[in-house]
């Protein structure tokens, strides 16, 4: 893939009922339909998709007087209430999300809010607080843990506060490499307006094509190439945010002691304390040259070692990842290779960006040797960056064919990492034996640190009927799972609301009770994103 491809500007407005492009929607390879009999046992019949037109939803509860008070913010063009616009921000991209999709009735928000700039979203929290209305701050569309769902928790309506007029390249500043972007500015645009001055901020998750500058803030995202440039909160210098009690404006300087970091509250605070507007964040000259190389190991756990030996060495790719035995069986069977999908081993692929790549590639490829590694070639390095971001793609069309897929991730210290691997995987597979279902998991590493990793789980099943019925337990066992092999219970997905009610084993009840005097300091009437990532109170 071209770097211009890695810029390529995306249609801001997905599949309504799946991911990204409809026109990109695809059936299940050969290879693939081939080996799920072999996975999953007998595959249930798909339920028959939804038309968009055939979806009901409520009658607004959004009164004339709230809207026409929206409409004096930020004009009456940008507050719809259709139907289309209100089902387009019923939720976010996980796989529960879309099954919902699938659904006659749906929930939806009241209202679609499209503010152009800081003082309009500002505006737009006043009327809020002054009206009960519970407020969604809505990016790309593409949270997996619930964060976008349209709850009014004790408020007569909700609105979706959806941000994407506000893009641009609001400032630069060439000689410090810092730029400041407007928090709607889609991944893909962010990077096509640095190009342009021969600079990227160099951030890629698989959402990239579509999720937004504030959304990589909001939830502390991390990217493809974080070994390399590190997480978006690392990138991060400083931050303009409303709040409903007023606004903040942080990062005087490159580094102080003026108290606590006030910039890491509303990083990964997901909407709820106030709404990010923009960003100022460290960006670097394009690198010129890009090498790749991949690389096979014998297991796993020989493969984790090589990551972890080339973490605690420093200067090496600027992307690593490991995909462990299941998921290299997979990523073969999705290319053809269906007699070298069915042979053990792991696999690594490895990419190299900017200066001193010889040097870099030629100690990362030593540190891979002594773990185990044979280099295979560029080959299947070159394949995985070709459809790096069609990865939900896929998910998709599995779904399409009566097949449960879903995704979930962690991490923890070197030291732990194969216990907690081996928690996630028996909790999984014990969880949709339970449910009468056979199921297939696979895992890789993908983001590598000093101390330890990453760890993202996909899971296919063969769940004969009610899917989110069987589902909605297993996740709740696997969180419990989680917690208790000491891994943290998100590493780049966020909280949502999918994880809340486990975020206070992992930060403690003094951590929480934080959260909540924040959130009471910030947004005292409570209307933005109620339910979300803060645990709900227990009562006696």
């Amino acid at each position: 893939m071209s770097r211009d491809e890695d810029r390529a500007a995306a249609d801001p407005s997905m599949r309504w009922n799946g991911w990204g492009d409809p026109a990109k929607a695809k059936d299940l390879p050969l290879a693939v339909r081939t080996l799920l009999p072999l996975l999953l046992g007998r595959i249930r019949k798909p339920q028959p998709a939804v038309e968009l037109a055939d979806v009901r939803v409520e009658e607004s509860r959004a009164t004339a007087d709230d809207l026409a008070a929206f409409a004096v913010a930020v004009g009456a063009d940008h507050v719809d209430v259709s139907p289309e616009a209100r089902i387009r921000h019923a939720g976010g991209r996980s796989t529960p999300d879309l099954l919902r999709r699938r659904e006659i009735a749906q929930a939806t928000p009241d209202a679609v809010i499209r503010p152009a700039d800081h003082a309009e979203v500002a505006a737009c929290l006043a009327i809020s607080g002054e009206r009960g209305i519970a407020v969604i701050p809505f990016g790309g569309g593409t949270s997996v843990v619930g964060a976008l769902d349209p709850e009014r928790g004790a408020h007569h309506a909700v609105v979706s506060l959806d941000l994407r007029r506000m893009t641009g390249l609001l400032g630069f500043d060439e000689i410090s490499g810092e730029a400041v972007l407007a928090a709607g500015t889609s991944g893909p645009e962010a990077e096509s307006l640095l190009a342009a001055r021969g600079y990227e901020l160099g951030h890629y998750p698989q959402s990239f094509r579509y999720a937004t500058i504030g959304g990589f803030a909001a939830a502390r995202s991390s990217g493809q190439n974080s070994a390399g440039n590190g997480r978006f909160d690392a990138m991060v210098t400083g931050i303009r945010v409303a709040t409903p009690t007023g606004d903040i404006e942080l990062g005087r300087s490159p580094g102080s002691a003026a108290g606590p970091d006030l910039i890491r509250v509303f990083l990964g605070s997901e909407g709820i304390f106030g709404v990010i507007t923009e960003v100022r964040v460290r960006v670097h000259p394009v690198p010129r040259d890009r090498v790749f190389e991949s690389w096979s190991f014998p297991d796993f756990t020989s493969g984790a070692d090589g990551l972890r030996r080339v973490a605690q060495h420093g200067g090496g790719p600027t992307v690593i990842r490991l995909s462990d035995e299941a998921e290299t069986a997979v990523s073969l069977a999705q290319v053809g290779k269906i007699g070298r999908a069915l042979a053990k081993g792991a696999s690594v692929v490895t990419v190299y960006e900017g200066e001193g790549i010889a040097e870099r590639r030629a100690r990362t490829s030593a540190l891979l040797a002594a773990a185990g590694g044979t280099s295979s070639g560029e080959g299947a390095a070159e394949e995985w960056l070709h459809g790096r971001f069609d990865g939900p793609y896929l998910r998709d069309s599995l779904l399409d064919a009566g097949v449960f897929c879903e995704t979930l991730e962690t991490a923890t210290t070197w030291a732990n990492l194969q216990h907690l691997r081996t928690a996630v995987e028996e909790t999984l597979k014990s969880g949709f034996a339970d449910a009468g279902a056979k199921s297939y998991v696979m895992c890789h590493v993908s983001h590598i640190y000093p101390t330890g990793a990453s760890l993202y789980f996909t899971v296919l099943a063969g769940i004969r009927a009610d899917p989110l019925g069987v589902w909605e337990p297993v996740k709740a066992r696997v969180n419990d799972a989680i917690i208790a092999a000491g891994g943290t219970i998100s590493h780049h997905h966020a909280v949502g609301r999918d994880h809340a009610a486990w975020l206070g084993q992992e930060i403690g009840d003094t951590g929480v009770r934080i959260l909540r005097a924040i959130k009471r300091e910030l947004d005292p009437h409570g209307i933005l994103n109620p339910g979300a990532v803060i645990p709900e109170e227990r009562t006696v």
